[in-house]
């Protein structure tokens, strides 16, 4: 069988790696990740997926903005204390205090740095800063010099480094270096680059900018014309060491250069972008399914490297190929990237071993009281349906593991629907272990649930987000739901999945208002959105 290039053994060459040929992978999907309308994370959410990005062995994580609110200072400064491999990053504007904060946070971290910003564009100086091109290269001085005299470690970057005049940033970046920033990112702002010209830049600063060459430049590219990957790579073609990535992609507007795509390009072409990461590829699928778990975000079924479509195989001919050799149709492994060989079927026979070791081979590691009730999951769904399929398994689990506080929880649902309406909805809630009951109508039967949960559960929450996908397929499929709530300026998303969609929705509905009730208790400021 021909070996596809990602599962290749190293050659006595790869084992001699050059450290200047090593790219920094700088992850921030709790950052600019969360600027996606409707992304924010819990702190308990947030702490998880940082435990899984350094499992990945992410060399930096930019876990928040610590100025922005409270919350997001208390998600930094919790992420310092249990992070210990991974360097933890806060961000902060070029103003003192956003750096004495971002200081603050990261103050338990064994690896910290300081990331701080300034617009360089004509378009950003004139319209947001009023400032002129002196201005920005002392507000430059000032802010690194107060962030370095802070910590070891800064990181400045030129917001819409792209669309600024060339001899102005290397005139940036030069005070930059001088003022005793260590790593210098150059943004593709609002994704307006192409690689080619993106790749310049970087070659230009190195030739033109006096210790260029003795720092890490940086990349992070927005998606807006589809060229964040591309871009990125192009940087780091032209000289950049570092690449800022987010999960799944996510981020402000059409989002970031997209972590697993950014790593497995440089793991599948050694051939022509000799340069590598640390990162364990093993646990991209999982990091993957538990961001789009937290922020409600379904990853699309034909997305690069972590879709449910990824690895799989229709087409006759591609099949005949991929039994005759693998490495036909596929340029890496599943197994590489941590997603299962197939859909594998499992049914109500199979035993909690079998179960573990399903789970294993998804990339969930389950404690035993998790394991326990995810099995009985397992085994109540198995009973509902002729087969059990991955993607049935991956829902049921990622479903336990997205829900928050269980204040609330479902007993008993009964919906009335047809041709007649109003529809009818009978629900019964435990809230705090005290049972509630109620009856309401509605234009259908999801706003019927809706409307008997608002008669049990008073609030003032606005639904600004109902979704609704078969995990599998068939009739009967189960339903996974996204429910996305706002009050007051807060934002929760809850997320279930059951074969009755109706249950799923109530259920999804439940688990975002247990959502938006913690982070009610843990009021925090409106955060205040920036993004490169």
């Amino acid at each position: 069988m021909t070996v596809s290039p990602a599962d290749q053994a190293p050659s006595a060459n790869d084992t001699v790696r050059k450290e200047s040929d090593r790219v920094i992978v700088f992850d921030t999907t709790m950052r600019d990740g969360e600027q996606s309308p409707g992304a924010s994370m819990s702190l308990d959410e947030k702490l998880e997926l940082a435990k899984i990005l350094e499992e990945m062995k992410v060399d930096v994580i930019e876990a928040g903005f610590p100025i922005a609110s409270n919350g997001d200072f208390e998600a930094v400064r919790k992420i310092s204390e249990i992070v210990t491999e991974s360097t933890i990053c806060g961000l902060a504007r070029a103003g003192m205090a956003d750096i004495e904060r971002a200081a603050e946070a990261i103050r338990p971290a064994k690896r910290g740095r300081i990331h701080t910003f300034l617009s360089t564009s004509p378009s950003h100086r004139d319209h947001i800063l009023r400032a002129s091109q002196e201005d920005i290269l002392e507000m430059i001085t000032k802010s690194v010099t107060h962030a370095r005299n802070l910590c070891d470690d800064v990181e400045w970057s030129a917001q819409d480094a792209t669309r600024t005049e060339q001899d102005f940033l290397r005139r940036c970046v030069d005070a930059a270096i001088k003022a005793g920033a260590g790593t210098v990112n150059l943004p593709d702002t609002v994704g307006y680059s192409y690689p080619s010209e993106y790749a310049d830049i970087f070659r230009d600063i190195l030739e033109h900018v006096d210790g260029a060459d003795r720092i890490i430049l940086s990349t992070h590219c927005h998606n807006d014309l589809g060229l964040a990957v591309a871009n990125s790579l192009a940087g780091v073609q032209g000289g950049a060491r570092q690449i800022e990535v987010a999960m799944n992609g996510i981020g402000e507007r059409a989002g970031n250069a997209a972590l697993e795509e950014v790593v497995m390009a440089l793991k599948v072409r050694g051939d022509r972008l000799p340069y590598f990461t640390n990162i364990e590829t093993q646990h991209i699928t999982r990091a993957s399914r538990y961001t789009s778990a937290i922020t409600g975000f379904p990853v699309q079924f034909n997305k690069a490297i972590v879709g449910k479509n990824a690895f799989a195989h229709e087409s006759g001919i591609h099949q005949d190929g991929m039994l005759k050799d693998r490495g036909t149709y596929e340029i890496m492994s599943p197994e590489t990237v941590g997603q299962g060989a197939s859909n594998l079927v499992m049914g109500k026979h199979a035993g909690r071993a079998g179960f573990r070791e399903k789970l294993k081979e998804l990339g969930y590691e389950l404690g035993q009281n998790a394991l326990n009730e995810a099995f009985q999951r397992f085994k109540d769904l198995a009973d509902k349906k002729k087969h059990v399929f991955d993607d049935d398994i991956i829902a049921l689990v990622d479903d336990a593991l997205a829900s928050g506080a269980d204040r609330i929880q479902v007993k008993h649902l009964r919906v009335i629907a047809g041709t007649e309406g109003p529809q009818q909805a009978e629900l019964t809630v435990t809230v705090d272990g005290v049972e509630k009951s109620g009856a309401a109508t509605g234009d259908g039967p999801v706003d019927a649930v809706f409307n008997a949960i608002h008669q049990v559960v008073p609030h003032t929450a606005i639904l600004r987000l109902f979704q609704v996908h078969a995990v599998t397929e068939g009739t009967d499929a189960q339903a996974q739901v996204s429910v996305r709530l706002e009050e007051d300026g807060r934002i929760a998303t809850g997320q279930a999945a059951d074969t009755d969609t109706l249950t799923a929705s109530a259920k999804a509905y439940i688990n975002a208002l247990n959502n938006l009730f913690v982070r009610k208790e843990k009021s925090a400021p409106d955060a205040i959105a920036s993004g490169f």
